[in-house]
């Protein structure tokens, strides 16, 4: 019982330091602690559901890449500049490989925890907000795009596939990306209820990977289309990775920046509107 009350102590006294201060009945200032509990579960994981996510680009690489690509010709960088099949579509794979780990995890996982796991009725029930909870889950969520994005960064890298040492700042870039994706998917999860809408997740990603310029250039499409892809969140993640690592600096690399930022507020805020209205009634 003297654990019990111990708890029950360190959460009345964080609920009063926090009292009367902004955000405070959504925000305690411990997100950290669900990033410990993301941790301590990662242990239990199996390892290969995780590294899924990372082996699935570099297949995609050499298939394509080096497999196909030696049959592609004539492939340029936003400049003209002749380059290999393999360095146009390496960004691309960076840019979804960091998407693909940022909505696993707040995606299926946080389903699970939601309806399943019961999870988040638990957080909730200490001094925890919804905003903490948030804030841990999309971290989580963008630590494993983080570090799909390193590893596969350090795979290309080392086939000569990042020609401008711009490319280093590809990884922040696709940082930026898991971050956003993470917002988003997160609010979009809590508004479904079962797994057959859980499906609709992968309805949209799929179509979104391939046609969003991974694998050849926007310009193949009639123009109505071209617009309606580039107002996708893959898309604008692809052309600021590439043009990173291809050494194509211009404005347009700060509006995709600004892209991301807009859905990572965005994604706050309704995921913990959301999470407030379910778990705080």
């Amino acid at each position: 019982m003297s654990f019990v009350n111990a708890a029950v102590d360190s959460a009345i006294a964080i609920a009063e330091k926090r009292k009367g201060k902004l955000g405070a009945g959504i925000y305690s200032g411990r997100p950290n602690v669900v990033l410990e509990r993301g941790f301590y579960a990662l242990k239990s994981s199996t390892w290969m559901v995780v590294a899924s996510g990372f082996v699935e680009p570099v297949f995609y690489l050499l298939a394509f890449g080096y497999g196909i690509g030696q049959f592609i010709t004539g492939t340029t960088d936003g400049n003209g500049s002749p380059i290999t099949y393999a360095q146009f579509i390496a960004p691309a794979l960076l840019a979804t490989s960091a998407m693909n780990g940022a909505i696993y995890d707040s995606t299926w996982n946080v389903f699970f925890k939601m309806h399943f796991g019961k999870v988040y009725n638990g957080m909730l029930s200490t001094s925890m907000g919804t905003l903490d909870v948030a804030l841990g889950e999309i971290g989580w969520a963008l630590l494993r795009g983080l570090a799909y994005a390193i590893g596969f960064m350090a795979v290309v890298t080392t086939m000569g596939l990042i020609p401008s040492v711009w490319g280093l700042l590809a990884i922040p870039a696709a940082v930026l990306v898991a971050f956003g994706f993470a917002s988003v998917g997160m609010g979009v999860t809590s508004y479904l209820k079962n797994w057959q809408q859980m499906q609709w997740i992968q309805f949209v990603m799929l179509p979104m990977f391939l046609f969003s310029g991974t694998f050849y250039p926007l310009t193949i499409y009639p123009v109505f289309v071209q617009w309606f892809i580039q107002a996708m969140p893959l898309w604008q993640a692809i052309e600021l990775i590439r043009g990173l690592t291809l050494g194509i600096l211009n404005w347009a690399m700060l509006g995709h920046a600004l892209y991301f930022v807009a859905m990572i507020i965005g994604g706050l805020y309704f995921t913990t509107r959301r999470l407030t209205a379910l778990f705080l009634r």
